[in-house]
């Protein structure tokens, strides 16, 4: 424990570690905000400010980081002009290759080199192994296809 308080930047890079984790799983961009503030607290702790001076540097930045930063990137990655294609949303559209005879209850399809779970779209045709499918949505790990038209 000793080794802790006479090296403080370790906490708050253990800190910052935690924070980027959780934005891992929010992807809201606020905790990264906060990582950057608790690096920067740990960067005063390693020039030798004291408890005070790091945690004013860490609200600081991560105020900073919060209200100027987090805007600008916020409206990048959600502009809705802009299609990133990222996650299952990027899916939707996209050509697959039917695997497992796909009805409305059970199926197994090719999708993005993938193997997945697959019904078919409301309205649409059963469609038989080595059919060429469309992705009409996703929900959860399933896709909902139909015939691919071309």
């Amino acid at each position: 424990m000793e080794w802790l308080t006479d090296n403080p930047w370790v906490a708050w890079v253990g800190v910052a570690l935690i924070l980027a984790a959780i934005e891992a799983a929010t992807v809201d961009f606020v905790f990264v905000m906060l990582a950057g503030g608790a690096l920067a607290g740990g960067l005063a702790a390693a020039l030798g400010g004291n408890v005070t001076v790091q945690v004013i540097v860490a609200i600081v930045v991560a105020a900073l980081l919060l209200f100027v930063v987090r805007p600008i990137v916020k409206r990048k990655f959600t502009d809705g002009v802009t299609d990133h294609n990222i996650g299952a949303a990027g899916l939707v559209g996209r050509q697959a290759r039917v695997l497992q005879t796909v009805t409305d209850t059970d199926g197994r399809i090719k999708l993005a080199g993938e193997t997945w779970s697959a019904r078919i779209a409301e309205g649409a045709q059963p469609l038989r192994p080595g059919d060429d499918a469309v992705v009409i949505a996703i929900q959860g790990a399933t896709a909902f296809v139909a015939a691919d038209p071309h």
